[in-house]
C-alpha cells in the first residue's frame, strides 16, 4: 500500500494494554498509514472499581500515560494522552453507589482536578469531560453541567483544550459560551462523536463516509476519530483502528485534499497547539 504524504490523526480512541488489543491496535493504525493518536483514558470503571475518592482516578490516568508512551514508540509520529472523567460516571455514582448528585459532582470535579495536574506538568495534552447522552433526572443533568463547567475553568487555568462527550446534536453554542465565559475559546472545545456539521465547538467527526463528506464540504475546521473502545467482548463496537487511515485515502481519492489538510494539520494546530508535520519528521 502506498504511503500517505500527510499526517493522519485519530483524535479520540481508547487503548487498554491489559484487557484489550493495546499496542496491536496501534500497529494496525500505523501499518495503514496512521501517524498520530490522541488517546483518551477509558471510563474509570473499565480500569478498576467505581472511584470512591479522587486518588482512585490516578491509576486510570497513569495507565493511559504509560500506554501512550508505548504507542509513541510504535508510531511514525507520536501519541498524546487526553485525561478526564467520563460523564457517565455520574450514573454509576448515583444509581449504583447511592450518592446524591451533588456528591457525585464533587467527586468528579476532584477527578478532573487530578487530570488537570497532569496537563499542567506536561504529561497530558487536554482534558475530557461532558454530560450524559441519555435521559437523566434534572438534578443529575444540572450536576453534570456543573462538572463540565468546572472542566472549562480548569482548561483555562492550564491552557488546554477540552474534549466533550455529550448528547447527539449539531448545536452546542450554549456550551461553547459557557467555555468562553470561563476562559476557553470555543474552538478549543471539541465535541467527540460529532456529525459533519456543528455550531459552537470544533467537531471531532466520527469517520463514516456520510459524516466526513459533510465535514469536508463545509469548509470548516474539523478532526477525525474512531472512538475505538478496545474491549475484546465488543469487537464490532464503534470503529476499528484502521478506519481513519482508510478514510483519509478515500477523502484524497475523492478530491478532498484541502479537507485532509484541515483535519490533520490545521485543526490540530488550532485546537491543541500541536504541529503534526514536525512531530512526524522529528
Amino acid at each position: 500500500m502506498d504511503e500517505l504524504d500527510t499526517p493522519v490523526v485519530d483524535n479520540h480512541l481508547h487503548l487498554d494494554p491489559d484487557n484489550g488489543r493495546g499496542l496491536d491496535a496501534v500497529e494496525d493504525f500505523a501499518r495503514l498509514g496512521g501517524t498520530h493518536l490522541l488517546v483518551v483514558n477509558k471510563p474509570s470503571w473499565h480500569l478498576g472499581d467505581i472511584p470512591k475518592s479522587p486518588s482512585e482516578f490516578e491509576h486510570v490516568f497513569a495507565t493511559t500515560i504509560d500506554v501512550v508512551d508505548a504507542a509513541t514508540e510504535v508510531l511514525p509520529g507520536r501519541a498524546w494522552p487526553v485525561l478526564g472523567v467520563h460523564p457517565g460516571l455520574v450514573s454509576r455514582l448515583v444509581d449504583d453507589r447511592g450518592l446524591a448528585p451533588e456528591a457525585a459532582r464533587d467527586l468528579m470535579c476532584a477527578g478532573l482536578d487530578r487530570a488537570a495536574e497532569f496537563v499542567r506538568n506536561g504529561d497530558a495534552l487536554a482534558l475530557k469531560s461532558g454530560r450524559p447522552h441519555y435521559e437523566v433526572t434534572d438534578a443529575v443533568w444540572e450536576a453534570s453541567n456543573d462538572v463540565m463547567r468546572h472542566a472549562f475553568a480548569l482548561g483555562a487555568e492550564v491552557d488546554c483544550a477540552v474534549q466533550l462527550h455529550t448528547e447527539a446534536t449539531d448545536d452546542l453554542t450554549e456550551v461553547a459560551a459557557w467555555a468562553e465565559d470561563r476562559g476557553v475559546p470555543a474552538h478549543k472545545v471539541v465535541k467527540h462523536y460529532a456529525g459533519g456539521r456543528l455550531a459552537g465547538p470544533t467537531p471531532s467527526v466520527m469517520s463514516d463516509k456520510d459524516r466526513l463528506e459533510a465535514a469536508a464540504e463545509s469548509g470548516e475546521p474539523f478532526l477525525m476519530e474512531t472512538d475505538f473502545v478496545d474491549e475484546p467482548d465488543r469487537p464490532g463496537a464503534v470503529l476499528g483502528p484502521k478506519t481513519v487511515p482508510r478514510r483519509v485515502r478515500w477523502l484524497l481519492d475523492s478530491g478532498h485534499d484541502a479537507a485532509v489538510e484541515r483535519a490533520h494539520v490545521e485543526t490540530p494546530a488550532r485546537v491543541y497547539g500541536i504541529d503534526t508535520r514536525s512531530a512526524l519528521s522529528g
